[in-house]
């Protein structure tokens, strides 16, 4: 049975007809170890469902690995006392590149920041390992203004929540891929690089990405490692995702709704 994305709570209703006791669908977020090697790699607060593509997703765009093929196995090999899993061990092949598991680091990643200071233009630079900017991907307004609606639409929990974040990969033709959502953004966009990276379909040239809050560096740095050319955001981008963009030569446009948007980096492929 898949593990629940959400479930019920009881709570006390405050309004303007005055007060009830009910209950409402929450989103449920709870801790999952991702182990290399037997080495702890990360722990990150996610919302359960996809977790293979969570963990994979997280290793590609960690530069640990280049693609599922470098997975010899995955498993989940413990679980918790009220049988949520928890814990993932992934077990790479010899062509890992860079894995070294007598120093790898482990670090914690909430639900809300991503990477939190780890993460550097310089480091982003030296880890990328497809080109964006040769992409000869176009995309127009009318296509991008429709994103939005269509991962809104595919946005199957949020509807009985209203607490996730969530990513959607389409091809240049606008098609709907894949969508995943998670309490945290980065995880969204973990699991579906991930979803990609199990499918073979990495670097994912000439599509586009689209996140259903703001854009973080590290959602741009995401995209990037997985060879995507376009990123749009429902939100603002912060100014380092900015920079990277531009660096890298990432079409990132943001405040994507109501048919308006702002394009702040890579404008050549927006057909006007």
């Amino acid at each position: 049975m898949a593990p629940a994305a959400s479930g019920r709570r009881r709570l006390l209703r405050l309004g303007p007809q005055g007060r009830s006791w009910t209950t409402d669908a929450v989103v449920i977020e709870e801790p999952m170890e991702i182990r290399a090697g037997g080495v702890p790699v990360a722990v990150t607060m996610r919302t359960p469902g996809h977790d293979f593509d969570l963990a994979v997703g997280f290793l590609v765009t960690e530069g640990v690995i280049a693609g599922a093929e470098q997975i010899a196995s995955i498993r989940t090999c413990e679980v918790a006392a009220d049988g949520r899993h928890n814990i993932l061990e992934v077990e790479l092949t010899a062509s890992a590149p860079g894995f070294d598991p007598a120093r790898a680091r482990a670090f914690y990643v909430s639900s809300s920041c991503g990477l939190c200071g780890r993460a550097s233009l310089d480091a982003v630079r030296t880890r990328a390992r497809w080109e964006v900017a040769d992409d000869p991907v176009r995309v127009s307004p009318g296509l991008l203004a429709e994103l939005p609606a269509r991962l809104r639409e595919a946005q199957r929990v949020f509807d009985r929540t209203g607490g996730l974040h969530a990513a959607a990969l389409f091809d240049s033709g606008g098609r709907l891929l894949c969508v995943r959502e998670d309490v945290g953004r980065h995880n969204a966009f973990d699991k579906v690089i991930g979803w990609a990276a199990t499918d073979g379909r990495l670097p994912l040239r000439s599509h586009l990405i689209l996140a259903s809050g703001r854009a973080s560096f590290e959602l741009v740095q995401k995209a990037l490692l997985a060879g995507i050319p376009v990123l749009a955001a429902v939100s603002a981008p912060s100014s380092l995702a900015i920079e990277l963009a531009e660096e890298a030569g990432m079409t990132l446009v943001g405040f994507l709704r109501d048919g308006g948007m702002n394009v702040y980096a890579g404008h050549e492929r927006i057909d006007l």
